[in-house]
């Protein structure tokens, strides 16, 4: 039995990887970049005291700071790609070791110009506005004098600064817990003893044999359990942290310092809890669905990730791929498509796997560069071709953004970015509804947009209600124990998972084990940029010319404008239920859809 083997780097052909000439040509030119980019440093430290003298002196150094900011960007974006395509390449992780140091030091000398800016009298700001070198930079000088209530003086600004990298300590701490220390065992896989870790975890829990999931289950939280009260201490330190950050400047809660700078309302936040808990009726009978497909007396919380439908295998190459991806994507237009199609196929993305790659799939890109793409395609999983189109729509998002702003506000947020990515899989599987005959084929598209509707709707939405009542219970004076963690995740777990639901003793460890909660108030945009894709998706696929012309306009608005007022662009209004409600009705067409299959 012949063994298919990886194949090295230098092994994968020219047209097969991303074109990063677009940024440099090679580690030389990189070098002789960041050597001219260092000696920028002393012209910006040169503005220091001198930011309040006038419009036009503000206008010089903005000016400077850009092409500084644009250099970075582009110098970081190398190091990152070439280290993503060969985690081996010691040349790549040398200058990026040598770029992240001297950044560092940059930073703490550049770390004046906020302070300057907001120093500037108020009443001067409409005259000075009205200077035409300060006109391109209106929006970010904007963004950073609504921040003026919250400003410290420049000796409280100091002590903040010292005491950043030691608030990074419960997050380090759980990683290097978690992800170094921690040591889950083999156990056998398909006949294999295979490793059992925090990447490998989903597989075991995807295999078809009950027995496979529930011992990977246990062996997984048994690890936890041995440390709970460690993992309890790190995230009650991190929520203190959260608290003492928001408090200190002078923010009323810790939600209301996280959403500050998207100018996010906090009711954005609770509407979205308020209608997913009205919709969990519809959850509860997905899963009484998922018991009966299963044939189990008891569904258990190991039981609730393997397929319904297995996967497909329908044999797609990568052109083939691209081909599909334009097909879908046809209502946004040729010229959308034409250009996706182009930097598919020309230098955009890095297409197959290689020995040293980075796992999964990305889109990075800088504002002089393509919009570059990670993959590991292959051509026999139709998951891939969804992974495709995915990154496609977060690079096209960019790719408008770059082509329609200055680069002092180009780059959207990541409440903006999950949108446009997410849109494009739902044209996908709308698509392959309507074209594929196969029942099995249909079954599998529509499984797998209930899938991921569950995965970024309802999972992200039940991390984000607990952490909202960790960070309440904690800024009104309780006490953030392991009990109260387990406690409460145990009750949003049986309210998320309904009656049919039979949880272990351990299940409840889960709260312990989510990275994402050491970001505070993060994950809730996953769930609200799926309520704004499906219904973007739907009014393009209406045929609507408005409505497509909206979704374009929002493509290119760029950090012009806060991410509430962008999605207004295209006609969604998140400060309202109407999105998520809709989210969770569609959510429900597609398990009525399912159930015609069974």
């Amino acid at each position: 039995m012949n063994k298919k083997t990886v194949p090295a780097r230098s092994e994968i052909s020219p047209e097969d990887r991303w074109n990063l000439s677009k940024l440099y040509s090679s580690f030389e030119e990189w070098n002789a970049a960041f050597e001219q980019w260092k000696q920028m440093l002393p012209l910006m430290t040169g503005f220091q005291n001198r930011l309040g003298e006038s419009a036009d002196t503000l206008a010089d150094f903005l000016e400077t700071e850009v092409k500084w900011d644009m250099e970075e960007e582009r110098l970081a974006s190398y190091c990152m790609l070439r280290i993503s395509e060969d985690l081996e390449n010691q040349e790549a992780q040398k200058y990026h070791f040598m770029l992240m140091s001297f950044a560092t030091q940059a930073s703490a000398q550049l770390n004046f110009i906020r302070e300057e800016i907001l120093a500037v009298p108020e009443e001067l700001w409409p005259q000075w506005l009205e200077n035409n070198r300060l006109k391109p930079f209106s929006v970010a000088i904007a963004k950073i004098l609504r921040t003026r209530p919250h400003a410290l003086s420049q000796n409280e600004e100091r002590i903040l600064a010292l005491s950043s990298q030691s608030g990074q300590t419960a997050h380090d701490a759980f990683e290097a817990l978690t992800d170094g220390d921690f040591r889950f065992g083999t156990l056998p896989y398909e006949g294999v003893e295979t490793e059992l870790s925090q990447s490998t975890f989903s597989v075991f829990l995807n295999s078809p044999d009950r027995t496979t999931r529930e011992n990977a289950y246990r062996r997984f939280y048994a690890e936890f359990e041995q440390h709970k009260n460690t993992l309890a201490a790190l995230y009650a330190g991190s929520v203190s942290r959260d608290i003492f950050a928001a408090r200190a400047r002078h923010y009323d809660t810790a939600l209301e310092a996280a959403l500050f700078g998207k100018d996010v309302p906090a009711s954005v936040y609770r509407n979205l809890i308020d209608e997913v808990n009205r919709g969990l009726p519809v959850l509860h009978r997905y899963y009484r669905l998922r018991k009966k497909l299963l044939k189990l007396d008891e569904l258990r919380h190991y039981d609730v990730y393997v397929p319904l439908v297995s996967e497909v295998k329908m044999k797609h190459t990568y052109e083939e791929a691209v081909e599909l991806v334009c097909k879908a994507l046809q209502p946004l237009g040729d010229e959308y498509v034409s250009i996706l199609k182009n930097g598919l196929l020309n230098g955009w993305v890095d297409r197959y796997e290689n020995k040293g790659k980075r796992s999964g799939a990305f889109s990075a890109g800088t504002f002089t560069s393509d919009p570059y793409i990670l993959m590991n395609y292959k051509d026999d999983v139709l998951r891939d071709v969804f992974t495709l189109i995915h990154e496609s729509g977060h690079s096209m998002h960019s790719y408008y953004c770059s082509r329609s702003n200055p680069f002092q506000h180009y780059d959207y947020t990541i409440f903006e970015a999950e949108t446009a990515s997410t849109f494009n899989e739902q044209l996908l599987a709308e698509y392959l509804k309507k074209t594929e005959s196969d029942p099995k084929v249909k079954a599998y598209v529509i499984g797998k947009q209930i899938d991921d509707m569950i995965a970024t709707l309802f999972r992200q939405t039940m991390f984000a209600e607990f952490e909202l009542i960790c960070h309440e219970t904690a800024e009104q004076g309780g006490a953030l124990t392991l009990d109260f963690f387990r406690s409460t995740y145990r009750k949003l777990l049986e309210k998320y998972f309904g009656p049919e639901m039979i949880f272990e003793e351990e299940s409840d460890l889960e709260c312990l084990r989510i990275p994402h909660f050491y970001r505070a108030y993060y994950v809730f945009q996953y769930a609200t940029g799926i309520s704004a894709a499906v219904a973007l998706a739907k009014g393009v696929l209406s045929g609507d010319s408005g409505k497509r012309d909206r979704y374009f306009t929002f493509l290119k608005t760029g950090g012009s404008l806060f991410p509430i007022e962008s999605l207004k662009q295209a006609g969604i209004d998140m400060t309202q239920p109407q999105p998520v409600r809709e989210a969770v009705a569609y959510f429900e067409e597609l398990l009525n859809e399912f159930e015609t299959f069974f």
